[in-house]
């Protein structure tokens, strides 16, 4: 993948919505009785928490189509990354407000009690 400069206005949206801040887990998955996730994303704009591509739901990918919140940043700790779903290509992203991703001891993939022991042959 191609690495581009972020568009000015990705430092605009660097501050997650007061709700948003709160959340360090893909909501929808836990709204589902059998909702698990891989991996982690961030929505640069409102702070929206969703589960990654590979992940069986994608929740992070169908935020940024509904919504219009086209780039996203890791949610994994130690990772630092941005992604443009329209560009389709890692970005240079800015520093956003803290939560920077979710809680070491929180698993990955998660939440912990509902990952099937077949996890890996249902990722996309």
């Amino acid at each position: 993948m191609a690495t581009i400069n972020a568009p000015a206005k990705l430092t605009q949206m660097n501050a997650p919505t007061n709700s948003a801040q709160t959340r360090v887990t893909c909501v929808e998955c836990l709204a589902s009785p059998e909702g698990w996730w891989f991996h982690l994303r961030r929505c640069a704009r409102c702070g929206h928490i969703g589960c990654c591509d590979s992940s069986p739901s994608q929740h992070a990918s169908k935020h940024a189509a509904k919504m219009g919140h086209p780039i996203i940043a890791s949610f994994e700790p130690g990772e630092d990354w941005f992604y443009d779903y329209e560009k389709r290509a890692m970005i240079r992203g800015v520093k956003l407000l803290p939560p920077r991703s979710h809680p070491e001891d929180q698993p990955s993939p998660g939440p912990a009690g509902r990952v099937p022991e077949n996890w890996e042959s249902l990722l996309h």
